[in-house]
């Protein structure tokens, strides 16, 4: 199935609400395209909206909700709470997704690799350049690995994968933190670009000796082949949905606010280290109230109806509690939320 690429349109209303269907608009985040696609199918002919959602990025996608020419934004970095009270916006979790390096190397398949979070800022620092290099082959010990220069790829565009990678790296590798740091863009000391995490994913499938970063579901639905990761416990886990969920369930969401919670570097043996909720970003003073009722009509659909849709693609349900601390949000800062 062909990913989304730089702009999703998703009919929500089945055939016989095609005459009175209301659009709504959403942009940003295309770790967040693939389930709002699906979440968009499965809702057909339920809520009678059509949803025009263009994945774009999470930078460009705060700037258009900035700007009142979405319906909503969508982003993978919560914005800060300064930020949404300048811009009057109210934000929300959808969903918790891994972010997962994707490799081409000659000779290795998903799950023979391993590699440290150490190692990946090292690698994106530029310190460590072929495969073969001493460190990455002492953690490998059994496996071939080719003298072949290692080609880093990361997003070209303002991105919220971007800024939940940074922020891994940030957290578990210093002299990242004081050269690079996190963001939705930086200043990327070697690599090559590329928009979206759709094109991160082409360039690495093409590019031998290629590495990147990508939501789950990307990786999974372009086969690439995924490395093994090592926690905050210093346990080597595989990219799966059981160390996407211990990941999350140590998660503590009452000491937060905004809903604001960073997900990387969660203890637990077995919790994937790269984790992130992407988040809805509305106006609390919509120029059509309406509008806004009918975007949170959606997501409180999908938080009803669509768990199963979101853990077919690798995707975190929402605990149910903080699920109701997001309704409790809507009917507080909302003028017009439909629950």
């Amino acid at each position: 199935m062909k990913l989304v690429t730089t702009a999703l349109a998703i009919t929500l209303a089945g055939f016989s609400y095609a005459a009175q269907a209301q659009e709504i608009t959403g942009a940003g985040s295309t770790f967040a395209a693939p389930i709002y696609g699906k979440w968009a199918e499965a809702a057909q002919g339920v809520l009678g909206v059509k949803l025009n959602y263009q994945a774009i990025g999470s930078g460009a996608g705060i700037n258009q909700i900035n700007n009142r020419t979405v319906d909503f934004g969508a982003s993978d970095m919560p914005v800060a709470g300064d930020q949404l009270a300048e811009h009057k916006l109210v934000q929300f979790p959808t969903v918790i997704g891994g972010v997962v390096m994707a490799v081409n190397v000659p000779g290795i398949q998903t799950d023979q690799l391993k590699l440290t979070g150490e190692l990946l800022a090292d690698i994106y620092l530029g310190t460590i350049t072929k495969w073969n290099d001493p460190r990455i082959a002492a953690l490998n010990q059994g496996l071939t690995l080719p003298n072949l220069a290692i080609a880093p790829v990361h997003r070209a565009d303002g991105s919220g994968t971007t800024f939940v990678f940074t922020d891994y790296l940030s957290i578990v590798n210093p002299e990242w933190k004081a050269k690079v740091g996190s963001s939705t863009s930086v200043n990327w000391p070697v690599g090559s670009g590329a928009k979206g995490s759709d094109g991160v994913a082409g360039t690495v499938k093409q590019v031998r000796g290629g590495i990147g970063y990508v939501e789950s579901a990307y990786a999974t639905q372009n086969k690439l082949t995924m490395t093994l990761q090592s926690n905050k416990a210093g346990s080597f886990v595989a990219a799966s949905m059981k160390s996407y969920v211990a990941a999350a369930a140590s998660a503590d969401w009452s000491k937060v606010q905004n809903f604001a919670i960073d997900l990387n570097d969660q203890p637990g043996a077995e919790s994937w280290p790269i984790e992130s909720a992407t988040f809805v970003l509305l106006p609390t003073n919509p120029k059509d109230p309406a509008q806004s009722g009918r975007v949170t009509s959606f997501f409180d659909w999908a938080f009803n109806h669509g768990g199963d849709i979101a853990t077919q693609l690798l995707y975190v349900p929402l605990p149910t509690t903080v699920q109701d601390a997001i309704r409790a949000a809507w009917k507080a800062q909302l003028p017009a939320a439909k629950m």
